[in-house]
């Protein structure tokens, strides 16, 4: 999926992260200089990330309810 081109919304980003496991903090790129930090609510950690997809830690590889952050690239082979 290219979010530049088609962007999240705040819920299928959520759902998304939550196919994770982790929380959204974990799945931003530059945290402290967005202002994000550990205490900042889930919600506006997602809102944020709709709002700049350039926050988002790619690549996230989703297949089925498990999604994992593919970095390295390896990490994709979990969900397999």
């Amino acid at each position: 999926m290219n979010y530049f081109r088609d962007p999240f919304t705040e819920s299928n980003l959520s759902d998304l992260v939550s196919k994770t496991g982790l929380r959204p903090i974990k799945l931003v790129r530059g945290a402290s200089a967005a202002g994000i930090t550990e205490e900042t609510p889930d919600a506006d950690v997602i809102r944020a990330m709709v709002a700049d997809p350039n926050l988002i830690q790619r690549p996230i590889v989703e297949v089925g309810d498990k999604a994992v952050v593919a970095r390295p690239i390896d990490r994709a082979l979990e969900l397999i």
